[in-house]
C-alpha cells in the first residue's frame, strides 16, 4: 500500500475520533458512505448517514460519552477497498485513567469514491477477553503508553 492510501484511511480514522469525541454527530455521519454501516459497543446497528445521525444525537444529547484514546494497529488494501484496526479505551469523565470494561477494538472499511476516502463498515466490539485479565490489562498498558 503507498503512503498516501495509507495517511487516507489514518486521516479517515482519526476524523471519526475527533467526532466522537467532539460529540459531532454530523461531523460522524458525513464520514460514512450514504449505505456505510455503523456497529455499535452496544451491539446497535444503522446503516447509512441519516439513520447514524438520528441514532447519534440523542446519545450525544443525553449522555456524557467518554472520549477514545485510539492507536491504529494496521491498515492493509482489500483490492479496492482497505481495512484500518485499532485498539481504544475510554477515560469516563471525571476521571483520569482507562477504564478497562470500555476497552475496544475498532474496525473500519472504506473505499475511494471521487478522490475521497468514505466509511462503508465501522465496528466497535467490546475487548473484554473473558477469562483472561492479563490481556485485558496488556491492552490497557498499551493504549495508557500511547495516551502519555
Amino acid at each position: 500500500m503507498n503512503t498516501s492510501t495509507n495517511d487516507g484511511i489514518h486521516d479517515l480514522y482519526h476524523k471519526l475520533i475527533n467526532a466522537w469525541n467532539n460529540r459531532d454527530a454530523h461531523g460522524m455521519a458525513e464520514l460514512f458512505s450514504e449505505d456505510g454501516v455503523q456497529i455499535g459497543f452496544d451491539g446497535s446497528k444503522v446503516i447509512g448517514r441519516e439513520e447514524l445521525l438520528s441514532h447519534l444525537k440523542p446519545i450525544f444529547k443525553n449522555h456524557p460519552t467518554p472520549p477514545f484514546i485510539s492507536k491504529v494497529k494496521n491498515i492493509r488494501m482489500l483490492g479496492s477497498a482497505a481495512m484500518l484496526h485499532a485498539i481504544v479505551g475510554m477515560v469516563p469523565p471525571g476521571k483520569t485513567d482507562i477504564a478497562p470494561e470500555l476497552n475496544a477494538h475498532q474496525t473500519l472499511v472504506a473505499v475511494k469514491k471521487d478522490d475521497a476516502w468514505e466509511i462503508e463498515l465501522f465496528q466497535n466490539t467490546p475487548a473484554q477477553y473473558h477469562g483472561r485479565p492479563d490481556l485485558v490489562e496488556q491492552m490497557t498498558e498499551e493504549l495508557k503508553d500511547s495516551f502519555m
